[in-house]
């Protein structure tokens, strides 16, 4: 059964939710594969207006989007490359790598590949095509963003080769708080990004009655901390 774009967002909020919950209980990243596939499976149905494959376990891809490719989605924490089997790969149109940071918990777009240039980035071995991705990784985290200063939600960021939709840009308190489609929070202050969001964020929660711990009493991390400010603020102004 197709699922509207509203059922894919609100089942991939709630996997998220739910992946956050086991971190906080300790469970080792590694542990939670079945987790962050099905994460990246609906952020990729999400962004390309797509659906899931008809199919458990289909053969070769996962999601076709809203114009008919079919796309293979692998989706890493820690992982320095990922495979393809050379028995289905004909049946991919294109090619997309996403990484769950584990620091933050933002997901990254690591590859989106047509298939020309998966197979000019990729090599084979015993069955398989090899995608390298530490050294992509790598160049990500090291990369300077400029020209952020946006001033509405349905503008577009570029980051790792793909456009990010900014869901609230809230102004607060002299701050400038920026939510991304992938959960990333950005913090401005003067047009300038600030170093430490979360330090910011834990600041203006206070006086909004945010709690700085999740249910678990856990700290919450930079993702979850912006959504409830932002959530905050929002409320105080309709009030």
């Amino acid at each position: 059964m197709a699922l509207s774009q509203f059922d894919i967002i609100k089942s991939l909020g709630e996997s998220i939710e739910w992946f956050e919950k086991e971190l906080s209980w300790g469970m080792p990243i590694a542990e939670l594969r079945h987790l962050t596939g099905r994460i990246g499976e609906l952020y990729v149905a999400m962004m390309t207006l797509g659906q899931l494959a008809d199919s458990v376990n289909q053969r070769g891809y996962d999601v076709v989007s809203s114009t008919g490719q079919r796309i293979s989605v692998k989706t890493v924490t820690t992982a320095s490359h990922v495979d393809f089997n050379l028995k289905t790969i004909e049946l991919v149109d294109r090619i997309i790598v996403l990484r769950i940071n584990p620091e933050d918990l933002c997901i990254e777009v690591v590859y989106d590949l047509n298939m020309e240039q998966f197979q000019a980035k990729s090599r084979e071995y015993k069955g398989k095509y090899i995608l390298g991705i530490y050294n992509k990784i790598l160049l990500a985290n090291s990369k300077i963003n400029i020209g952020l200063n946006i001033p509405t939600e349905t503008e577009l960021k570029v980051e790792n080769n793909h456009e990010l939709l900014i869901l609230n840009n809230i102004f607060y308190d002299g701050y400038e708080i920026k939510q991304y489609e992938n959960a990333k929070i950005e913090v401005y202050k003067d047009g300038e990004k600030q170093p430490s969001a979360k330090e910011i964020l834990r600041q203006i929660a206070l006086p909004l009655n945010v709690s700085l711990n999740n249910s678990a009493g856990n700290p919450k991390n930079t993702q979850q901390l912006g959504d409830h400010v932002i959530k905050a603020i929002k409320n105080f102004r309709s009030t």
